[in-house]
């Protein structure tokens, strides 16, 4: 896949593509049901039609980043902030941000750092509640590793949670990617992990809820 193609499905504001199916069955089932006089299934198929609709926007975000930024990819709330020995695609000492997405949240997933893309690897796992620590290592999940022009390394990965059944990650290896730009998402709550460089200044709390592109996570030495 080129990087055009990865940036046509990148491209659906306000509105994620992969949301389209969903909301025409609930819209769907909804009519059937008004049509056939079920006044109380209508009421719900409607509240769910507005409820998946609400889940699948993609809102624009206004990105003030510096280059040694490295922006949140993810809406929500950080859940855990750690020093980790290494991580798939680098063994040198890392820290780790985790941030929990709710079905309330925007799961549109953002690039945290310019650079290109050096490593894309999917992995078949569990459906833990992605708030749980085992959740990152034996859910479902989806590894993205780019370097940045200065050389440095960060890593993402996408995790899925007890809800979550379905990654989306559009980037190939390969591709350039920048700051603030659409990779992907997770359907219906679920997890990301931000692999940072040891010595970087974490400029986030544990608790403090953030937002795709704009929030910063923290700023590289």
């Amino acid at each position: 896949m080129n990087s055009g193609t990865f940036r046509d499905k990148a491209a659906h504001i306000p509105f994620a593509r992969e949301g389209i199916p969903f909301v025409l069955q609930f819209a769907f089932a909804t009519l059937i049901a008004a049509i056939l006089g079920y006044a109380l299934l209508t009421g719900l198929l409607f509240a769910l039609t507005l409820l998946v609709g609400h889940f699948f926007r993609d809102p624009e975000r206004v990105l003030t980043a510096d280059d040694r930024d490295v922006a949140s990819p993810a809406d929500g709330k950080v859940i855990l902030i750690e020093r980790v020995d290494g991580t798939r695609f680098t063994q040198k000492p890392l820290l780790k941000i985790s941030i929990f997405m709710s079905v309330f949240d925007v799961h549109v997933n953002r690039i945290p750092l310019s650079g290109v893309v050096h490593g894309v690897h999917y992995q078949k796992g569990r459906f833990w509640a992605a708030q749980k620590p085992r959740a990152s290592s034996e859910n479902e999940q989806n590894w993205v590793w780019i370097r940045s022009d200065a050389g440095i390394d960060v890593v993402l990965t996408q995790v899925a949670g007890l809800i979550a059944r379905r990654i989306v990650c559009w980037p190939k290896v390969g591709d350039q990617v920048f700051r603030g730009e659409r990779f992907g998402m997770i359907r219906f709550g679920s997890r990301l992990d931000v692999y940072v460089p040891e010595e970087s200044d974490i400029l986030v709390a544990r608790g403090e809820c953030v937002y795709a592109g704009e929030t910063i996570l923290c700023r590289l030495r």
